[in-house]
């Protein structure tokens, strides 16, 4: 079970996320409106502007305020090899 980080403490399984969508389009919006009325949105935005949305394989949408490419980038992250994000880190503390 991995975490990730969609901010303010927050947290989601990483292997639940079925996609990551900017909230700018009319689909998404319509999204937002459907889980809202379904009782599946969930707001971890802390009253700041929705930057992201997450799908979730329960049909669940969760709103953040962090960038949809900050999310992606953390979950190719945890996706990455175990060894390589080990090089990595080792490369940083030099």
């Amino acid at each position: 079970m991995q975490l990730i980080n969609v901010g303010f403490g927050n947290t989601v399984m990483a292997d639940r996320i079925i996609a990551v969508i900017n909230t700018g389009s009319s689909p998404a919006r319509k999204l937002k409106e459907i889980a809202k009325d379904s009782g599946n949105l969930v707001d971890v935005t802390e009253g700041r502007r929705t930057r992201s949305m997450l799908v979730m394989d329960s049909s669940h949408v969760v709103l953040s305020s962090i960038q949809p490419d900050t999310i992606s980038q953390r979950l190719a992250a945890l996706q990455q090899d175990p060894y390589v994000r080990a090089a990595k880190e080792e490369d940083k503390n030099k």
